[in-house]
């Protein structure tokens, strides 16, 4: 397993929207371990492929407690069937978007077609954080952030803000 480099605003390529995985196979496999391996590196609970630069239709999460053993879900090609009208806040973060976090209302619970690490069929009935976090993640497949569910104001402060530090790098992420 390797962990690879994190994806971070303003780079353009978070804007993308991936491509579905056709097979499921070795390759994609080993792209599910270095993402797992990259997620809890960082640390984080959810990482969409595109945020190390992969425009393919793959997340893992792992929303276990501290203490609790590792629980880590992979889901390819997720799609969301069923949303519930009752919604439910939760303060987010991202790793591509590090130190900055924002309360974001979604459907309170949703129900997420996938295949699975081994390439079959999954449906995940999902509520809680589990719900908030496959929702943030596959929205990152559709190059959506979750600055994009804040007003305007706030995302444009934030934007400029990491705009303005990858200038200060020397990133070519414009």
């Amino acid at each position: 397993m390797t962990i690879k480099p994190l994806i971070i605003l303003p780079d353009p390529i978070l804007r993308q929207v991936s491509r579905p995985i056709e097979t499921v196979d070795g390759e994609v496999k080993k792209l599910a371990d270095d993402m797992l391996e990259t997620m809890y590196d960082a640390p984080g609970i959810g990482l969409a492929a595109i945020q190390i630069g992969v425009a393919r239709r793959m997340l893992v999460l792992d929303v276990s407690k501290d203490g609790e053993d590792k629980k880590p879900l992979v889901f390819i090609n997720p799609e969301i069937v069923t949303s519930s009208d009752a919604r439910s806040v939760y303060e987010e973060g991202c790793l591509s978007i590090p130190d900055y976090y924002a309360e974001v209302e979604r459907p309170a619970s949703i129900t997420v077609r996938h295949l699975d690490r081994e390439g079959k069929e999954q449906v995940t009935e999902a509520e809680g954080l589990l719900a908030t976090c496959l929702q943030h993640e596959i929205d990152h497949l559709n190059g959506v952030l979750f600055i994009d569910h804040i007003s305007k104001l706030k995302r444009e402060m934030v934007i400029r803000k990491f705009t303005k530090a990858a200038k200060m790098r020397g990133s070519k992420a414009l």
